[in-house]
């Protein structure tokens, strides 16, 4: 009967089985060669060589894929603002008395408004961190007593510099009489875009808050004596005007930014990963039958 040798060698998760073969040694006994018969690759990937790379590329593979979606959600809310703005924009003019001043200003902003009254400047603050160029100064913001109504709208009249700034200073830019002012609807802020900035709003008794990091309207209302509209306008240049307080107006992205590439990198990235990997295995697992074969056959 013909005799067969067989044995089993683990290495890096593969199964290597010697059986009978042909080839013959120098004083004519058989020599056992190596048959690979190698498990499924999905058993191999969670073999104890491979468990814990495998987890490490599930992982980075799903906040790959996570961030791709982030990117993607990104997209779609910068998507939506331009919408908003632009649909404000392109309103008509909307001149602030009578019935408009009872409308939803707050989800109006960028819309170009023309308001008519006279300043309070007892009550003026000014925004701190604002810039003209390479200049570093402040907004001054100002309420305007709405002409034949008893409220008013706080308005930022512009920058002005910080050099030899105070409170008393800014009597240098006053703006007597009766005004009218073009601008565009902005938003009250509380709180910034990014950071830990804020403002300590007075409580009642104590003395104003002068200078503010936000255009905090809700705030600032607490201490002047009338009513506030919940929004402010940021003045718009006027040729006629070339002097201190410089009107501003708002620096404005309507583009769709890079969320949707950076989306398709981090696809990309879940996808070399996640397809890659197996590639791998498979290329460790021919080496390590190599290494295998060859220290058997010397």
């Amino acid at each position: 009967m013909r005799e067969k040798t067989s044995s089993q060698e683990h290495r890096g998760g593969s199964d290597l089985t010697l059986v009978a073969s042909p080839a013959e040694g120098a004083f004519g006994e058989k020599l056992a060669q190596p048959v690979n018969r190698q498990r499924p690759l999905i058993l191999r990937l969670v073999s104890r060589r491979w468990l814990l790379a495998t987890i490490l590329v599930i992982v980075g593979v799903a906040i790959n894929i996570r961030l791709g979606i982030w990117q993607l959600d990104r997209l779609e809310q910068r998507r939506a603002f331009n919408e908003r703005v632009l649909t404000q924009i392109n309103q008509p003019l909307l001149v602030l008395r009578g019935d408009a001043l009872t409308l939803d200003l707050a989800n109006m902003e960028y819309r170009q408004v023309e308001v008519t009254g006279e300043y309070d400047l007892s009550h003026e603050v000014a925004l701190r961190n604002q810039a003209w160029g390479n200049r570093l100064g402040l907004h001054l913001l100002t309420p305007l007593r709405i002409a034949g109504s008893d409220q008013a709208v706080m308005v930022d009249r512009g920058w002005v510099p910080l050099e030899g700034s105070d409170y008393q200073s800014w009597a240098e830019y006053p703006e007597p009489g009766t005004v009218t002012v073009r601008g565009v609807i902005r938003a009250s802020q509380n709180k910034p875009d990014y950071g830990r900035r804020k403002d300590d709003i007075p409580a009642p008794g104590e003395p104003p808050l002068k200078i503010w990091y936000f255009a905090n309207i809700e705030g600032i209302a607490n201490q002047v004596p009338y009513s506030l509209l919940p929004i402010y306008i940021q003045q718009a240049p006027d040729p006629a005007w070339n002097s201190l307080p410089y009107r501003t107006q708002p620096d404005l992205d309507l583009s769709e930014g890079p969320h949707q590439s950076y989306a398709i990198q981090w696809f990309t990235f879940a996808a070399i990963l996640g397809l890659g990997y197996p590639f791998f295995i498979r290329r460790q697992e021919r080496k390590t039958k190599a290494e295998t074969t060859n220290s058997l056959g010397k």
